[in-house]
């Protein structure tokens, strides 16, 4: 019973570290483009996604997770947080294209 409690508990915690949306400023203009970039927000989400899973590595982004949740907390937080790559690149692909993006 322990066993399959957890790992249902690590199921969800690698699953929710999947699932980062970000919050975007579509008042129009981010201050550089002279046009408003507000209305390709859907397409550019699902591309920058895109380009963010293709360019991970799962067992990495995995670890990262069971660092964060597990390991640091067993170390008294000596450990250094690891960053998670998939929430940077979509991150810094939304701010490329053009968008404004608060988190």
């Amino acid at each position: 019973m322990k066993k399959t409690m957890l790992i249902v508990g690590v199921v969800c915690t690698l699953l929710s570290a999947c699932a980062y949306k970000p919050i975007i400023d579509s008042n129009g203009r981010s201050g550089t483009f002279d046009k408003s970039k507000s209305e390709n927000i859907t397409n550019d989400k699902m591309l920058c996604k895109k380009l963010a899973k293709d360019n991970t590595n799962f067992f990495v982004e995995s670890y990262k997770v069971v660092q964060n949740w597990y390991l640091r907390p067993s170390t008294l937080w000596l450990m250094p947080k690891a960053e998670y790559t998939n929430e940077k690149l979509i991150r810094n692909c939304l701010l490329n294209r053009g968008h404004s993006v608060i988190n």
